[in-house]
């Protein structure tokens, strides 16, 4: 089961050395995330990204220290289960992602990223975007 931390917690974790991975599709990711993170899609407005794990594992060695952050936070835990079963052994869901959760009242659960304050960028850096990424870990985009 993978750790669950805040973004507040994320971004600690960022700076120690941690690898914030956006799993959103690219369009979310370029429209605005965490800076310095990384996007690899868990899935498009196509559907599911065949090459999620691949990419990952590519790019990652099984114990480095991953932050998965998406919209809200579902992608990521999905996208944070499914690391650790193959393999990778320090995957942190960030809670809240980059909008934050809500209840169905409005009210805030878990603040993102943005709300938080946090340091936010947007477009497609090179090199963190997915295309350079897919590229670096041998897929033709």
């Amino acid at each position: 089961m993978p750790k669950h931390v805040s973004v507040t917690e994320a971004h600690a974790l960022q700076q120690q050395g941690g690898t914030y991975v956006d799993v959103r599709s690219r369009a979310e990711y370029e429209a605005g995330h965490a800076e310095g993170a990384l996007n690899v899609p868990l899935a498009e407005r196509t559907g599911p990204n065949p090459d999620f794990i691949h990419v990952m594992k590519a790019l990652f060695a099984p114990d480095a220290k991953l932050l998965i952050g998406c919209q809200v936070g579902g992608r990521s835990m999905r996208a944070a289960g499914m690391l650790e079963s193959f393999g990778f052994s320090d995957v942190s869901n960030i809670k809240g992602g980059f909008a934050g959760m809500r209840d169905p009242m409005g009210r805030s659960i878990d603040p993102g990223w943005e709300e938080s304050g946090l340091p936010v960028e947007t477009g497609a850096p090179a090199g963190r975007r997915y295309e350079d990424l897919a590229a670096k870990a041998g897929i033709d985009e």
